[in-house]
């Protein structure tokens, strides 16, 4: 028997910041979705889920050489959109070939979790899906429509409540800058409402950056889309924080996009984030220059 040579990775692959030491586990190509504005990852392959022998492939593959990475993620843009009976499957294949798996994440859309029953995401959860990662981008359902994020704010917090009530980990991703300068502070505060109401255990805020041949660098280009400058992302990034009321989890923009990385324990560190931040304001405190932002 030849043994194989590595993973079956096809076209571009990415995963969130908290996994880059996990098994990377790719059981679909592209993202189900793929129309947001800002976004050009998946634009090189058409959306399917690949088929149980390939899965079963990379996983008797990670059973033999990574022995050492206790967390596995599954690829690519919406591993939840697989149909539940495989995704249980798939679960359970990890659980018996990598039983040193200690969780499972996932990318997720609010159409993948609308698809799970309150059931399903329970089973999950109770077969290892111990965390998903869901891209709100905005509060606000005007700044949703222009991005094409093919949801309203009012069923992201339903969705993203769904999953916190079966027990799993949620992680959030929103965007400053993505509503331009025009509304800034209007996605800023309806950002931080959301937040509020789904209360998740982990926030991400990501500075948008404009990729090219993607909708928004046509629209930019054009004269459509103009992009708050540095000062007016640390505005927007203060109220949107000083509007996001956790009961307990983490607010982050220390991702590579950002100017100001903070890390905040909510409602603990709330006096003292804003404190940093109006510094920045204020010229205090140096921001990443430029040619050290990236995603």
């Amino acid at each position: 028997m030849i043994e194989p040579e590595g993973m079956n990775y096809e076209g571009t692959i990415i995963r969130p910041p908290s996994e880059a030491f996990s098994i990377l586990l790719q059981v679909t190509l592209g993202c189900s979705h793929n129309k947001c504005t800002f976004c050009g990852t998946y634009k090189d392959k058409r959306f399917t889920i690949k088929d149980d022998q390939t899965i079963m492939a990379d996983i008797r593959f990670a059973s033999k050489y990574m022995v050492n990475q206790h967390r596995l993620f599954l690829m690519d843009g919406d591993g939840l959109i697989v149909p539940q009976r495989k995704l249980v499957w798939i679960l359970d294949m990890i659980k018996e070939h990598l039983p040193w798996v200690r969780r499972v994440g996932a990318y997720a859309n609010a159409k993948s979790v609308k698809m799970k029953s309150d059931e399903d995401l329970i089973e999950l959860k109770e077969n290892g899906l111990g965390i998903l990662y869901l891209g709100i981008e905005s509060g606000d359902n005007e700044t949703l429509r222009k991005v094409c994020k093919g949801t309203t704010a009012e069923n992201l917090i339903k969705q993203g409540q769904r999953i916190k009530e079966a027990g799993i980990k949620l992680s959030v991703t929103v965007l400053l800058g993505i509503a331009g300068r025009a509304d800034s502070l209007k996605h800023a505060r309806a950002t931080g409402k959301l937040l509020s109401a789904m209360d998740p255990n982990y926030i991400g805020a990501l500075t948008v950056m404009i990729l090219p041949n993607t909708p928004l660098d046509d629209d930019y280009r054009a004269g459509r889309f103009e992009l708050p400058d540095t000062h007016e992302l640390l505005l927007e990034l203060r109220e949107m924080f000083k509007h996001t009321h956790l009961s307990g989890g983490l607010f982050m923009s220390n991702h590579a996009s950002n100017y100001l990385p903070i890390k905040a324990r909510l409602p603990k560190d709330r006096e003292k984030t804003l404190d940093l931040i109006d510094a920045a304001l204020r010229g205090e405190i140096d921001l990443k220059p430029e040619w050290m932002r990236g995603l």
